[in-house]
Parts: structure tokens; C-alpha cells; sequence
């Protein structure tokens, strides 16, 4: 980032925080920020922290950056615990949220600048920049909707979900058992596992290929609207009928990604194979299928996402009582938004620990390709 421009924002947050200690809080009758010594105190360290971080240069400013942060993040929102504020707050409130956004925006982006040279420091940097952003995103969401006084129905705060969340843990480890592990990881499995021996199949025998491509193009094009449906009158109400939709899904992805990747090895190391007298199999365990195991594991992660969508829709259509589209559903339909906005977090958690999980197994696998190499 320009130092210049760096500085200059700091300056303005700074400002931010300075001007809120005279400027109105809310609209209604509600107590000035001199009135309240403590969240007084906060706000001016906030201001002299930001204003310290505009004074040094390079990476150092980060500290007393997000300090300043801190302090600011603190002040707003403890200031929403007053009813006078949350609902009604002014010009003042809103300068402290802004200049609580700005100097987190340079904080963030001047991390994401830094090129570490120890490699744990690099993975710490990788995971906590993406920490920051997302905490950033859930204050900037808690504050906007109490701020505004947005109705819980059409928008929840975060705390209010969490709380939900929090009390509601039997219930989502239900939800979680019946769709995420009957559902989706059998699903998963059949799909991805009869997507993977089809296209060795196919790539032994070049006419399969071209046969089943379309073929696969066609059943990946069926909307799962129209798809789930027929699955519960196939398979019934519980979860054989998620998995089978899971493994619909799943399918085709990794039939074309298999197909790929079986093609990607050179003609160079296929005619050494011959030269060696390898045959069909040694050449598949030893050639075709390290070359596309960089483009299996793409579809692994592909699927791993499409795999949750897939049988969280699929519950809309007919589920027994338990599993987070089930929930997602008549909750929504009761108006309790904020165990909607629960179930969604546990299909987020769910989706992105399991597209971990497939990430790390490659890394873990292909460390040997370009791509990994540094």
C-alpha cells in the first residue's frame, strides 16, 4: 500500500473517533459520550492509537493499529446496549463505526501485503487474515442491524444467531447427523467413488467416453426440484433418497475431472511405459492416475460444496422430522429467523471443515505438483 494513503486513512480514523466524543449519538434523548467516562475513555484511546499508527511506518502500524480497532469495536458496541442508541443512533455512532472499519481495512490490507520469510509465520499470516476480514464482516452486520433497528425477521444480528445457536446445540447435532453424515458423506461416496471407476472405464475404452459424456452432461442438467422429488418416491422419506440426489450431484464432476485428468499424462512418459513393457494396469496405477490425481481432487472439492447443497435441498421435498433443510424449512415458516440464520452457520461450518478436510488430503497427496512447489 502507498505510505501516503496508508497514513491519510489513519488520519481520518482517528478523526472519526475524535469527532464522535461531540457529535450526537442518537436521534432520541440519549447520554453524550462525556457522560459516560469509561466508553469515553475507550474512544479516546481508540482515536490516540489510530492516530500513533498513522505516525509509523511499514508493518509496526498494525499493532497499534488494531488496537485502536479494538477499543473503537468495544465503544460501539457496548454504546448499543442502550436502548436510547440501538434503533436511533446517530451521526456519532455511525463515525465511530466508520473509522472503526477504515483502520481495520488497513490493518487487514497491510498484512496481506506482509511476505514473511519463516513458513509458520506464512501460515499464521494465511489463516488470520481471513479471521480478521470475516470478524470485521460480522461487526460491520452486528452494528448495522442494531444501529438501524432492523426487525429480527428480516435480518438477525450475529449475537442474536449465536445465542440461538448456542441453545440449540442438541438440536443441531441431530440435523447435522441426519443430513450431513447419512446424507451427504454416503451420497458423497457413491457419487464421487462411481464417477472415478467409470471414467477409467472409459479411458480404457475410447467409445464409453464419448457415449457417456453426453450422457452424464444430460443427468448433471436436471434441476434438483425436479430431481429430489422423484428420488423420495424411489427411495423413500430418509436419507437413501438425500444420498441418491448427493450422488446425482456428485456424478458428473468427477466423471469429466477423471476423464481430464486420465488424459493429461504426455505422450513422452506413455511411450516410456510401452518402452518398459508395461501393461494396461501398471500403466494406470503407475502413469494415468498419479497425472490425474491433481484433477480428481478438484472435483473432490467441487463436490464437497455441491454434495451439502444437494441434500439440504433435497430435504424441502420430504424429509422426516430432523435434518437442517427439514429445519430450515418450518422454521422458516414459523417466522424464527434466527434458527434459520443457525442452521445456515452449521451447513457453513459443515461445508467448510469438509472442503478442508479434501484440501489438506491433497496437499497431503500431490505435494509433488507445480502448484505446491515454492
Amino acid at each position: 500500500m502507498n505510505p501516503s494513503r496508508r497514513r491519510l486513512g489513519f488520519i481520518l480514523a482517528a478523526a472519526g473517533m475524535f469527532a464522535a466524543m461531540v457529535l450526537p449519538l442518537s436521534s432520541e434523548v440519549a447520554a453524550a459520550l462525556p457522560a459516560r467516562p469509561v466508553l469515553l475513555a475507550f474512544t479516546l484511546a481508540a482515536g490516540l492509537l489510530l492516530a500513533i499508527a498513522a505516525g509509523i511506518r511499514g508493518y509496526r502500524s498494525v499493532v497499534p493499529g488494531f488496537a485502536g480497532v479494538l477499543c473503537g469495536a468495544t465503544t460501539t458496541l457496548a454504546l448499543l446496549r442502550d436502548p436510547g442508541v440501538a434503533g436511533s443512533a446517530a451521526v456519532g455512532f455511525w463515525a465511530m463505526v466508520l473509522a472503526v472499519w477504515l483502520g481495520a481495512a488497513l490493518c487487514v490490507v497491510q498484512l496481506a501485503s506482509m511476505r514473511p520469510r519463516h513458513k509458520a509465520s506464512r501460515r499464521v499470516l494465511s489463516l488470520a487474515i481471513p479471521l480478521l476480514f470475516g470478524a470485521v464482516v460480522f461487526y460491520l452486520w452486528e452494528v448495522m442491524v442494531r444501529g438501524f433497528g432492523v426487525s429480527p425477521v428480516i435480518l438477525p444480528a450475529p449475537s442474536a444467531a449465536a445465542a440461538r445457536f448456542a441453545v440449540s446445540l442438541p438440536t443441531l447435532g441431530q440435523d447435522f447427523v441426519q443430513t450431513f453424515i447419512r446424507g451427504v458423506l454416503i451420497g458423497y461416496a457413491i457419487g464421487c467413488g462411481a464417477g472415478l471407476l467409470v471414467a477409467i472405464v472409459a479411458q480404457r475404452f475410447a467409445f464409453l467416453g464419448r457415449g457417456l459424456l453426453p450422457l452424464g452432461n444430460f443427468f448433471s442438467a436436471l434441476p434438483l426440484v425436479g430431481v429430489a422429488p422423484i428420488m423420495v418416491m424411489w427411495f423413500g422419506f430418509d436419507w437413501p433418497s438425500k444420498a441418491a440426489v448427493v450422488a446425482l450431484v456428485t456424478f458428473f464432476p468427477m466423471l469429466v475431472n477423471t476423464l481430464a485428468g486420465l488424459s493429461a499424462a504426455g505422450h513422452m512418459e506413455r511411450d516410456l511405459m510401452r518402452s518398459y513393457g508395461a501393461d494396461h494396469r501398471q500403466t494406470l496405477k503407475k502413469l494415468y492416475l498419479p497425472a490425474a490425481l491433481p484433477f480428481i481432487f478438484n472435483a473432490l472439492k467441487i463436490n464437497a460444496t455441491l454434495a451439502l447443497i444437494g441434500a439440504i435441498v433435497a430435504e424441502f421435498f420430504g424429509t422426516p422430522t430432523q435434518g437442517i433443510g427439514f429445519r430450515i424449512s418450518t422454521e422458516a415458516g414459523r417466522m424464527a429467523i434466527d434458527m434459520v440464520w443457525a442452521e445456515i452457520a452449521l451447513a457453513a461450518i459443515a461445508g467448510m471443515a469438509f472442503y478442508g478436510l479434501v484440501a489438506l488430503a491433497e496437499r497431503a497427496t500431490t505435494f509433488w505438483h507445480p502448484s505446491y512447489r515454492t
